[in-house]
C-alpha cells in the first residue's frame, strides 16, 4: 500500500538537476507544470497528436485554438480545430498534416495546446527538477510505493521505482491530454528483443492497474533491429508502438513491415549529418538529385507506406523552418519548433502569395505513381538491414540510444539518492 508523503522527494535535488531545453536533445518530451500562483500550466513538450477522444476533457477558454488537422481524420479541412476565420499560414497547414508543438513553456500552452504526450526518463528528471510541478506526487508516489521497497536488490528495486514512476506520470497525462501517450520503453534494453517485450509487458500491466485503456497508449522504442523485431511481435498482440530514430529508408519499411504505428523519422538531424559528413550512399544520392536528405526520406517513406498499404503512420520531427514544414504537407504528423509555428501564426494565409503554395504534397494518391527499385522491395530482415544502413543512420541511431540510455541511468541513480523519502 503506498503511503502519502508530507514533503517531495524530488524537490531536495532540484537545484542539482540540469533539465534540458532543447527539444533535439531531450526528443519527444511533454511535460506539463503548474504555476500556482498565477493559475496557468507551464510545459515543455514535444509529441505527436491524434484524434481527440471525447470522453477526456480540458478546463481551458473555448477560445484557445488547439493544433490539430484533419489529414488523419474523416473531417474535412474546415473542421480544423484552429479558431474559425482564422486566415493565418498555421490554419492553412493544418488541413493537410496534424501539427504539433515541439516544446512549450509558460504561456506557450495557451497559444499552442497539445493534445498528446510523451513520458520518458528526460522527462522524469524534469519532474524532479522543478518542485512546483503537479506531476511530484506522481513521482513520489511511485518511490513511496511498498512493493517497489520490499525487492531484495538494488537494482531491482531502482528498475522497479522507475517503471512505477513513469506509468504513474504517464496515467496522469492521459487524464490531461485527448490523444494518445506514448510511453518510452527503456534504451538500455534496445538491442534485446525480448528484454522490450517484457518491458513493455510490465508496463501495460502498471496502466492496467491505474484502469489506462489500451488504446490510449503507445511504447516508443529505438529503430533498431531488435526494436524493430520487438514492435512486429507487440503489435501483433494489439500493442502499439512508435519506433523513433529512424535516419534510413531500410530502418523505416522495415518498421512499417513491421507494422509500427508510427514512425518517426527526423529531418534536420540528418540534415546536420551532411552538413559535415560524407560518405553515406542515400544522403549522397539525395543532395544529387537536389533535395534535401531529411525530406527526401520523408518523402520515400511516406510514399511506400501508402503506395503498399501499410498502416503505419509517418511523423517528420525536427522541423526547423516553415519551407520545409510547407514540402511536407499532408504526412500524418509534423513536429515543428514554437518560433516555426508562431511564424506560421502570424502570418496570413494570403492566396495571391505566389511566395508559399498551400498546396498538399504528399497524397495516397500520388504515392501509387511512386516508382520503387527492385532493391527497395525487399522483405527487411536483419542482415539486409544493417548492410543497407549508411553512417548516417548507424552514427545516429547510436547517438539516440546512447542518449536515452543515460538520461534513465540518471533518473535510476536520482532515485537511489533520494530514496527512501520522508515517511518511509
Amino acid at each position: 500500500m503506498p503511503l502519502s508523503l508530507q514533503s517531495p522527494p524530488c524537490a531536495t535535488l532540484s537545484a542539482s538537476i540540469q533539465v534540458l531545453s532543447s527539444s533535439d536533445q531531450i526528443l519527444s518530451l511533454f511535460a506539463y507544470f503548474f504555476h500556482s500562483h498565477k493559475g496557468r500550466w507551464k510545459t515543455l513538450a514535444a509529441g505527436f497528436s491524434v484524434t481527440p477522444l471525447p470522453a477526456v476533457n480540458f478546463s481551458l477558454r473555448r477560445s484557445i485554438p488547439r493544433i490539430l488537422a484533419s489529414a488523419s481524420s474523416s473531417s474535412s479541412p474546415s473542421s480544423s480545430s484552429l479558431e474559425a476565420g482564422e486566415n493565418n499560414e498555421l490554419n492553412a497547414v493544418s488541413a493537410f498534416s496534424e501539427i504539433v508543438p515541439d516544446t512549450v513553456v509558460f504561456d506557450d500552452f495557451e497559444r499552442f495546446p497539445p493534445t498528446a504526450a510523451t513520458v520518458s526518463s528526460a522527462l522524469l528528471l524534469g519532474i524532479c527538477g522543478l518542485p512546483d510541478t503537479i506531476f511530484r506526487n506522481a513521482v513520489d508516489m511511485a518511490l513511496a510505493d511498498s512493493s517497489c521497497a520490499g525487492l531484495e536488490t538494488t537494482e531491482s528495486r531502482l528498475s522497479c521505482f522507475f517503471n512505477k514512476a513513469i506509468v504513474n506520470v504517464g496515467g496522469d497525462l492521459v487524464k490531461l491530454v485527448p490523444g494518445r501517450v506514448s510511453t518510452e520503453v527503456d534504451a538500455r534494453l534496445a538491442y534485446d528483443t525480448n528484454g522490450i517485450i517484457r518491458k513493455v509487458h510490465d508496463l501495460l500491466r502498471l496502466y492496467n492497474e491505474i484502469d489506462v485503456p489500451h488504446e490510449r497508449l503507445l511504447f516508443k522504442i529505438p529503430a533498431t533491429w531488435q526494436g524493430i523485431e520487438a514492435a512486429r511481435l507487440l503489435e501483433s498482440e494489439g500493442i502499439q508502438t512508435h519506433i523513433t530514430f529512424v535516419y534510413s529508408f531500410a530502418q523505416a519499411v522495415a518498421a512499417a513491415q513491421a507494422g509500427a504505428s508510427v514512425i518517426q523519422i527526423f529531418v534536420g538531424r540528418l540534415r546536420d549529418w551532411a552538413r559535415n559528413h560524407s560518405g553515406d550512399n542515400e544522403i549522397e544520392s539525395a543532395i544529387k538529385s537536389g533535395e534535401d536528405p531529411g525530406l527526401a526520406l520523408v518523402k520515400r517513406s511516406y510514399n511506400y507506406i501508402h503506395k503498399y498499404g501499410y498502416k503505419s503512420k509517418l511523423m517528420a520531427a525536427a522541423v526547423r523552418n516553415k519551407q520545409d514544414l510547407f514540402s511536407l504537407l499532408g504526412v500524418d504528423y509534423v513536429i515543428a519548433s514554437l518560433k516555426v509555428l508562431q511564424s506560421l501564426k502570424d502570418s496570413p494565409a494570403i492566396p495571391e502569395d505566389e511566395k508559399y503554395s498551400f498546396v498538399r504534397k504528399l497524397t495516397p494518391e500520388t504515392a501509387t505513381h511512386y516508382h520503387f527499385t527492385n532493391k527497395e522491395l525487399v522483405k527487411w530482415d536483419q542482415l539486409s538491414l544493417a548492410s543497407s544502413m549508411g553512417p548516417a543512420s548507424v552514427e545516429l541511431l547510436s547517438a539516440g540510444v546512447e542518449g536515452y540510455a543515460n538520461q534513465a541511468k540518471r533518473v535510476e541513480e536520482l532515485f537511489g539518492k533520494i530514496w527512501p523519502p520522508p515517511n518511509v
